[in-house]
């Protein structure tokens, strides 16, 4: 009898489980499709006044301090990200552990406040030494000639390659990070986001001499109609892209993250359109800036362009096709194309737009272009990891879900690729609840 009566308690219970688990499916359709453009009202932060969201750093990343001295430095695991605080004038050590097999990639994304100003020239760099002072490789990023701050991201890099002098050995090797404010700067404190990444050698090492000609024309305008996908707050949420006509919404002082597959063999092109306002026709310079950043998250290219209420469209340069040969050139657009994964794509709007045109949300128009024929890899000696386009990759960038593990589960990828509009999954949903409503109560 107590047996018994224990099965149907059990039974009892599994079907409450499992009416929990659909219920939680049921929001988790209505939050992919407010995620994915179908709502019609603005989210709360682009009302005129409300608080700009925070930068969204990777929940996974481990606290570190940088020490003063290399002598005092603390280890970066490779795959691991970090946070840490960069003082104004600061400079940080912190150590690597390196062998012969892989090489090695160090990002940091430098965060300052929101709202606080640049002179030009700040910014910070980045490098890589070895234990006698000689570097590996270093970058520097800046904010150019705009007087705001936005969020800065920078590698260096250490190579293993019988052509390339120093920093061959394995051991222990460093990176630097160091900031780079002027007197009349902002003084706070910036947040940094420090990512460790590697990159497996070639089973055979090839010719690395690039192609004196190579399809440096913009291609034809798409023609397809916009579609809507807010980007991301951060590297960790961005929007995944494929190619086509995205729209979004940005406020003053907001820069938002997308992410694109880019494999070997192919070229990214991006624009950025600010759509025009009726508030006034007061020049702003470098109002829009659109940036572009590897699978390292190594700096690209970045430009800029000026508003005066009308349309104004920022275009990356155009970009030599995903080749493993780049890194053999010394400009930061065609090394940066070094290997295929998530290529990065920023929009940052001018706080000054808030003065002369209103605090609330312009309407953004985001142009892309994946050109060329995948081609095979370079034969790496082992996992690409980051640095691969995956078919997981491909359905994230259709869908517009900011990570694998989101593209991946049936119930997100459907109400994403599939385009139901909110009105339907509202529908869908109140009348699932409703059933598991009527049922969970008999």
């Amino acid at each position: 009898m107590s047996t018994q009566a224990g099965a149907t308690t059990g039974r009892g219970t599994g079907r409450r489980g499992r009416t929990t688990a659909r219920t939680r499916k049921v929001a988790a359709l209505l939050t992919a499709a407010a995620a994915m453009g179908t709502l019609t009202a603005l989210p709360a932060w682009a009302a005129e006044g409300a608080p700009l969201p925070a930068y969204a750093f990777d929940p996974s990343a481990q606290r570190i301090a940088g020490a003063a001295s290399s002598a005092d430095a603390k280890p970066l695991e490779p795959g691991r990200t970090y946070r840490d605080t960069l003082k104004k004038g600061g400079k940080v050590y912190y150590r690597l552990n390196l062998d012969t097999a892989r090489n090695t990639y160090v990002s940091a994304v430098a965060v300052p406040k929101p709202g606080g100003k640049a002179a030009y020239g700040d910014g910070i760099r980045i490098a890589i030494q070895d234990g006698s002072g000689v570097e590996c490789g270093y970058q520097e990023v800046n904010f150019g000639s705009g007087e705001y701050v936005r969020p800065l991201t920078g590698y260096a890099r250490r190579i293993v390659h019988p052509d390339v002098s120093g920093c061959q050995e394995a051991g222990t090797y460093y990176v630097i990070v160091e900031r780079e404010s002027d007197a009349t700067s902002t003084p706070d404190d910036w947040e940094l986001e420090l990512q460790h990444v590697t990159e497996p050698l070639l089973k055979q090492n090839g010719p690395d001499k690039l192609p004196d000609s190579w399809p440096s024309g913009t291609p034809a305008p798409l023609a397809v109609e916009s579609r809507k996908r807010q980007g991301g707050n951060g590297f960790h949420d961005a929007v995944s892209l494929d190619k086509g006509e995205w729209r979004a919404d940005i406020r003053p002082g907001q820069t938002l993250f997308w992410r694109v597959p880019v494999d070997w063999g192919q070229q990214l092109f991006a624009t950025a359109e600010l759509g025009s306002s009726a508030a006034g026709d007061e020049l702003v310079g470098d109002a829009l800036a659109l940036g572009l950043d590897n699978p390292a998250r190594g700096f690209v290219d970045l430009q800029t362009v000026s508003y005066t209420g009308k349309p104004a469209t920022a275009a990356l340069d155009p970009q030599r096709p995903v080749d493993h040969k780049n890194r053999s050139a010394y400009d930061n657009g065609t090394n940066g194309m070094r290997f295929a994964g998530w290529y990065y794509l920023t929009a940052t709007l001018s706080p000054e737009i808030a003065e002369e045109y209103g605090d609330q949300a312009l309407p953004l128009i985001l142009r892309v272009d994946v050109t060329g024929e995948k081609k095979p890899g370079p034969g790496y000696a082992g996992d690409a990891g980051v640095f691969q386009v995956t078919a997981d990759d491909r359905k994230a960038a259709a869908s517009g879900a900011t990570g694998a593990e989101t593209a991946t589960d049936p119930t997100m990828v459907a109400v994403a690729a599939g385009g139901l509009g909110l009105g339907t999954v509202l529908l869908v949903g109140l009348g699932v609840w409703t059933l598991l409503a009527r049922r969970a109560a008999r």
